[in-house]
Formats: C-alpha cells, sequence, structure tokens
C-alpha cells in the first residue's frame, strides 16, 4: 500500500490553519452544551482509547487481553492477564495522553501524509476491535459500535477525503484524547475521594500495588501527560509556525532587498 501524500501550493501555511481551527472546534464542543450531541462520540472513543491502552500495555509486557468494553455512560474496563501491572495500570491515562499527543505531533509536522496516517489508524482500530472488543456487562456493543465506526471513519477519509478534512478529522481526536486524559487526571488530584483511593481508578490502584498516595501517582501522571502534549504542540505546530513565519520574512527582505538593489 503506497502513502499518499498531497504537495499543493501553500499547504504548510493551510495545514497550521488546520491545527488553529480543529483546537477552536475542541474548545467550543467542550464548552457549549448543545454541541454534545457531537462530543459524546468522541468521548467514547478517547475512552476506547484508554482501555486499548491497558491492552496493548499487556500484550508488550507479555501478557494477554481477554476483553475489553465500553459502556455508554463513558467508563470502560480491560480485562488482562498476566503482563506488567507497573506498565498496564498507567497506559490507560498516558495511553490516551501519548496517543494525541503522537497523533497530534505526526498530523501536523508530517500533514502531507495525513490520509496515509488516518488510513493506518483506521485499518489498525478496526483489526483491534475485531481482535479484543467485546460487549458491556449489560450485553451493549459499545466498544464494538465506537472501534467500528470510527475505525471506518477514519479508514474512508484516508482513502476519499481531501487532506485538509484528514488533518482536521486528526487534530479532533488528538487534542480530545490528550486534553481529556490530563483533565481526568487532574480530576483524580482534586476530588478528595479519588485521592484517597475511595473511587476505584488506575491511579489509586497503581499505588495500591506500590505504596504510593493515590494523589501522588495522578499527578506525576498529569505531569506526564502536559510533558507529552507540550512536546507536540512545540515541534508539531509551533516550530513548523515559526519556521513558515521567518521563510515569510526572508521573502518579503529579500524582495525589499532586490527592489533598493533596482
Amino acid at each position: 500500500m503506497s502513502l499518499i501524500v498531497e504537495k499543493p501550493k501553500n499547504f504548510r501555511r493551510r495545514a497550521l490553519l488546520i491545527s488553529v481551527v480543529a483546537m477552536i472546534l475542541v474548545y467550543f464542543l467542550w464548552n457549549i452544551p448543545e454541541l454534545s450531541v457531537i462530543l459524546y462520540p468522541i468521548n467514547l472513543f478517547v475512552t476506547y482509547i484508554h482501555e486499548a491502552g491497558h491492552a496493548l500495555a499487556a500484550i508488550v509486557t507479555g501478557g494477554s487481553v481477554q476483553s475489553f468494553v465500553v459502556s455508554a455512560n463513558g467508563s470502560g474496563l480491560a480485562r488482562t492477564v498476566g503482563g506488567n501491572s507497573a506498565l498496564i495500570l498507567p497506559a490507560g491515562y498516558l495511553g490516551a495522553a501519548l496517543f494525541g499527543s503522537t497523533l497530534f505531533f505526526f498530523s501536523n509536522r508530517f500533514a502531507r501524509y495525513a490520509r496515509s496516517i488516518a488510513l493506518f489508524l483506521g485499518i489498525f482500530i478496526l483489526v483491534f476491535t475485531v481482535l479484543f472488543a467485546r460487549p458491556d456487562e449489560t450485553g451493549a456493543p459499545v466498544a464494538i459500535i465506537v472501534g467500528t465506526v470510527f475505525g471506518a471513519i477514519l479508514g474512508f477519509i484516508g482513502l476519499k477525503g481531501p487532506t485538509l478534512l484528514n488533518m482536521l478529522l486528526l487534530n479532533v481526536l488528538a487534542i480530545s484524547a490528550a486534553l481529556e486524559a490530563l483533565f481526568d487526571l487532574l480530576y483524580l488530584t482534586q476530588n478528595t475521594d479519588a485521592s484517597r483511593g475511595m473511587i476505584t481508578n488506575d491511579a489509586a490502584a497503581f499505588a495500591n500495588n506500590f505504596g504510593m498516595s493515590p494523589n501522588l501517582v495522578a499527578f506525576t501522571w498529569a505531569g506526564v501527560a502536559v510533558m507529552m502534549f507540550a512536546f507536540a504542540l512545540w515541534y508539531g505546530a509551533y516550530k513548523p509556525l515559526r519556521q513558515e513565519i521567518d521563510h515569510a520574512y526572508a521573502s518579503v527582505s529579500g524582495r525589499r532587498r532586490n527592489a533598493l538593489g533596482d
């Protein structure tokens, strides 16, 4: 399968504009209640990524995955056997943050390949869904639906959609995943019951396993999530923007010098 690359004139500028539009769109989705109908499936997708993070960490560390589920209320559960719990437990929140940060970086730094990125991501999600996603305890196949729908959308738009539309979709998913993981961790540090481990969560489970404070674990993970997304923003968007500005300034300066020379 060959990579799908687009090289239109002034593409870099339009790509940077798309990343800004995506940030604004995510802000509106999170702050306008009337748009909750759009935000809801994105939230379910982030939960899907969270649970998939646990599952992948189990596989990478030598364990196995029985299944993972997503429920309609936005919760989820990954059932794993074996593996390294020191990596499996953080891989939910930090996996979602890493997914969002990595996707943001690649879809902006290598924006010309946005269609290929969307296509391969869609295929991976579809395969992962078939292998591991299962109905929840009520029998609702939410994880299966979420994985199938988002995988199909990403694959179809990757194949047929324009590059900038792919960029917009990838950026919205990336920003949503990274920020939701971060804000969930910050919530754990601020909620008294959660910070004491009285509410079941990954940070509390990690703290219980390794004799640490749940609040400290959540705060540390939040710090890691911030650093990952800051890296993605800096190298994925800010540096290319500065390069574009410097290039434009150099072009203008060159034309002025030529005009003065004439």
